[in-house]
């Protein structure tokens, strides 16, 4: 079998109906209850039947593309028998599944803790302030470059997830992010996309999420990850304890070396990168990144079959 790593997705993958044809496996329906337990509502009702506006909201959203990943996940596992990926990593707040799936952080602890997240996240900057937005055709440095050109104090725009050679997304205050994308445009931008967000994510605006997290993380009894784990903001894999905190609260400042990630993973001598949970955006983004590497995605049942056989 191919030397293999597991990915994970982050927010924006969630849709109502979400695994419905997976949730008649055992595993599956068994996680979503664990999840029901954790957070005291029926987030499976809400998974499968809506309606999307309670869906999208951060701190449901967040609970819910992780219950769905794990729910995944186990199930995949379970396909896999003896055999088992060489190294996990998740974009954003996969990172959190990711953690959970290397035995770092235990699921019921991981649901409650990213639902804080949310709930800080949100409450760091109010709805309005501050904007996000996909720059596609412009190198990196050329991004980084921009937001430095249109950040003024108390009003800037930082790089925020490095998603492909050519995609970067950036993150901060609304006119900053405005600013910025009429620079990458004079720059040979192909497009500007601004994108559908309650908040700013991995920039220095969200600190006092940062800071609740930290708080809430002190409190929580993580472990040493069995595998390692590909950290978004130094692309390079971690077990320690120690290592995990730091970094998931570095996460929310700063930004999701994706390329780096996963160019690190393939020089650490993986073959496959299997995203596992809902949607395909990293399946997408991967093969962008290095069309060398297997991909597939599992976010139905029989996709089972079909990731084992090209991992075979």
């Amino acid at each position: 079998m191919k030397s293999f790593a597991v990915v994970f997705p982050g927010q924006g993958s969630q849709s109502v109906g979400m695994l419905s044809t997976f949730m008649s496996n055992e595993v599956v329906a068994q996680t979503f209850a664990e999840a029901n337990d954790a957070l005291g509502y029926d987030l499976k009702s809400i998974v499968l039947n809506g309606p999307e506006a309670e869906l999208n909201k951060t701190e449901i959203t967040q609970p819910a593309i992780l219950t769905a990943s794990i729910a995944a996940y186990r199930a995949f596992k379970a396909a896999l028998g003896e055999a088992a990926p060489k190294a996990v990593a998740g974009h954003s707040l996969g990172e959190y599944s990711a953690l959970v799936a290397a035995g770092a952080l235990d699921f019921a602890d991981a649901v409650r803790l990213v639902r804080l997240r949310g709930q800080a996240m949100q409450d760091a900057v109010p709805a309005g302030v501050g904007a996000m937005m996909a720059v596609l055709g412009l190198d990196d440095d050329a991004v980084i470059a921009g937001c430095a050109e249109a950040s003024q104090e108390g009003d800037g725009v930082w790089a925020a997830n490095f998603n492909t050679p050519g995609q970067v997304v950036i993150s901060g205050a609304k006119d900053a992010v405005a600013r910025a994308g009429e620079i990458f445009t004079a720059k040979g931008a192909k497009r500007c996309v601004p994108l559908a967000v309650s908040v700013p994510s991995h920039c220095p605006m969200m600190q006092s999420a940062a800071d609740k997290l930290g708080e809430a993380l002190s409190a929580l009894q993580l472990k040493d990850a069995t595998i390692p784990v590909y950290a978004n903001v130094t692309a390079a894999a971690v077990t320690s304890q120690a290592d995990i905190v730091d970094c998931l609260v570095k996460q929310l400042i700063g930004s999701v070396r994706w390329v780096e990630s996963v160019q690190k993973m393939k020089a650490d001598g993986i073959e496959a990168l299997i995203e596992v949970g809902p949607g395909r955006v990293l399946t997408g983004l991967n093969r962008k990144i290095d069309r060398s590497l297997v991909t597939g995605n599992i976010a139905a049942p029989e996709d089972l079959e079909k990731v084992l056989a090209s991992l075979a």
